[in-house]
């Protein structure tokens, strides 16, 4: 981006066959990130390429002064989190030192600051406009949620949960007119983040890497893996592109029913819908990396649920699949991982909730 080059329509492989290599140590990078990387359009939103713009800028030729820098980054928003999640603790009467479940997590620190995985980045900006949605301030809130969008797009799952705490029964009217002005400024900082970058050709590629996760990539799934097996011995073969199209119809069907009939009209009802959304899509998804795991642990700060946190734990398991020069997962140790995850979410749906907390549930 500092040397003047879209980077949604090259290819890091076409890039280093056209000889014209203005960014220093390409072919490093190439053979770090290896060919199923570098064969594909670039899937990251236009803030996260603006941090890779400014590690660019400026650490120049330095591989290490960028990694310096994108550290700081990131470090710098975990400690935003740590800021507006204390504070929207506190608006919900809720013990402050949960935040440190997050902050202090080894999987946090592992995951993000040491691997430069940006989630902390978009959670910084959910976070933000949690508290400020709180505090009734819905134009910043939307502004903040559009520029997590701009980061990661995941957050974009969580948009039609906002329907019953803009339209309430007693204002139906004017709670449409909220709700429609709250996405609406949402939709237009993500277009103008992308505002730079839009062309026929960007939409094709930008189209076709997101769809990549869906019907091609399979890692550390967990209901999709079951399905899997049950396709190579029924039909005899892998049925991922026929799932990846059916999977993202039951995951729209599940949000819609958690945003008309379950209560979502005050802060506590809210965030633990989100949580509850954002993990039956990660249980439905064909890949599910280790970093996915940091917004649903983030948002379990602000409930009475605790899975997220033994997930960042037994999410580890899944680093398995390196083990070796050649690629191969452990599917037992993937069970593993989600069946202690899933029989402790099951626990805590049994389990009484304490009276104190009662509101967050």
């Amino acid at each position: 981006m500092v040397a003047g080059i879209n980077p949604y329509l090259i290819t890091p492989e076409t890039y280093l066959e056209s000889g014209n290599l203005i960014v220093p140590q390409a072919q490093e990078l190439y053979q770090g990130m290896g060919a199923l990387n570098g064969s594909h359009y670039s899937n990251y939103p236009p803030i996260n390429q603006l941090c890779f713009a400014i590690a660019g800028l400026v650490s120049g030729k330095s591989i290490l002064g960028s990694v310096i820098v994108l550290r700081l980054l990131i470090i710098l928003a975990d400690i935003g989190i740590l800021y507006f999640g204390k504070k929207l603790l506190e608006k919900l009467r809720l013990p402050t030192y949960r935040i440190f479940w997050y902050f202090l997590n080894p999987f946090i620190i592992i995951e993000l600051t040491g691997n430069l995985h940006f989630e902390s980045v978009m959670l910084f900006f959910l976070v933000a406009s949690l508290y400020l949605l709180h505090e009734k301030k819905w134009f910043w809130s939307a502004v903040l949620l559009g520029a997590s969008v701009s980061v990661k797009l995941i957050p974009l799952l969580f948009l039609p949960l906002f329907f019953q705490w803009f339209v309430k029964k007693e204002s139906l009217w004017s709670g449409f007119i909220s709700l429609t002005k709250f996405y609406f400024v949402v939709l237009l900082t993500v277009v103008l983040s992308f505002a730079p970058f839009l062309s026929s050709e960007f939409v094709i590629n930008f189209s076709k890497t997101i769809s990549l996760w869906f019907q091609n990539f399979e890692f550390n799934a967990s209901i999709y893996y079951i399905i899997r097996w049950i396709g190579f011995k029924t039909i005899g073969w892998n049925i991922i592109e026929d799932v990846g199209k059916i999977l993202p119809l039951i995951v729209v069907a599940f949000l819609m029913i958690m945003s008309f009939f379950r209560k979502n009209k005050s802060t506590t009802q809210l965030i633990p819908a989100m949580l509850l959304c954002i993990s039956f899509y990660f249980l439905l998804s064909t890949t599910v990396h280790p970093w996915y795991v940091a917004t649903p642990l983030a948002l379990s700060i602000f409930t009475r649920y605790r899975f997220p946190i033994i997930w960042s734990f037994t999410v580890i398991l899944s680093y398995a699949a390196y083990n070796s020069d050649v690629f191969s997962e452990n599917l037992w140790l993937v069970g593993i991982e989600y069946v202690v995850v899933i029989g402790f979410f099951i626990w805590e749906l049994q389990k009484k909730p304490n009276p104190m907390v009662k509101k967050t549930i």
